[in-house]
């Protein structure tokens, strides 16, 4: 059975009168499993995403969140709707619509064709290829400039939190969208920081954050400045496998400025 036939497409303004181009997708009882989508698992970095096709053709990632152990699918599938909806920018991947039916929490996005980053930069799977100098200094760029519209120019302050290669897919072209926004939070405009429970992936933010939970768009540019490294590098930030003085990346480079290359 294909995606095209099991798809009803509404029109989200119909719903909560809010973006034309959002659409709700629903799927009938009972879903079927895996095979509703024709197009191979993308398989990144563990996550329940897939490929289909909408009825116009289409192609399109799905992202599958699982509600069967906790409420922490529905909480994320909240949270990135909500989110995501409130912001547009070309190196933001653009969520196309949703399905919440039942136990099923689906979230439709624009079909990246180069996939992630961190399948280039780290050399992983079938998508290993050399990125000229250009080329990344267009990716640096335009992740960049997303960050910088999120935290200055979207109508809501907002910090990601989780800001990493395997976040930044790529589309034909190799420009970068930001993606997977579930732990990002609003930030009001008159704190300088936020008090919460540290969320993200550890090597990738402030210490003031990871240990005493201080969140500011500092996490961000932390963030940013780690995954600039791994771009010009071509290298994860931390790799256990290596001597220990090399296992982290940006505390090596800084003793050993000579070994950025």
């Amino acid at each position: 059975m294909s995606l095209v036939s099991v798809i009803r497409v509404y029109d989200f303004d119909q719903v909560c009168g809010s973006i034309k181009t959002f659409h709700i997708f629903c799927f009938p009882h009972p879903l079927p499993k895996l095979n509703i989508f024709p197009l191979p698992k993308l398989n990144i970095f563990g996550l329940n995403l897939f490929q289909g096709k909408l009825r116009d053709g289409r192609t399109v990632a799905v992202k599958r969140l699982s509600l069967e152990k906790s409420f922490q699918g529905e909480s994320e599938f909240l949270a990135e709707v909500r989110m995501i909806t409130n912001i547009q920018h070309k190196n933001l991947v653009r969520l196309l619509g949703c399905c919440s039916d039942g136990e099923q929490r689906l979230l439709v996005y624009e079909y990246m064709k180069n996939r992630s980053l961190d399948l280039i930069v780290y050399g992983k799977g079938n998508n290993n290829q050399f990125m000229d100098w250009n080329t990344r200094f267009q990716i640096i760029l335009g992740i960049a400039r997303g960050l910088e519209y999120l935290h200055e120019e979207s109508p809501l302050r907002i910090v990601h939190r989780d800001m990493k290669a395997s976040n930044v897919l790529l589309d034909d072209k190799f420009q970068p969208r930001i993606s997977d926004f579930r732990l990002a939070r609003f930030f009001p405009e008159d704190q300088a920081y936020l008090s919460t429970t540290f969320a993200g992936t550890l090597g990738y933010t402030t210490l003031e954050y990871a240990i005493r939970g201080e969140l500011s768009e500092k996490a961000d540019i932390y963030s940013f400045g780690v995954l600039l490294l791994e771009i010009i590098c071509c290298r994860k930030n931390t790799n256990l496998n290596l001597p220990t003085e090399q296992q982290y990346h940006p505390e090596y480079i800084s003793v050993f400025p000579c070994l950025i290359l």
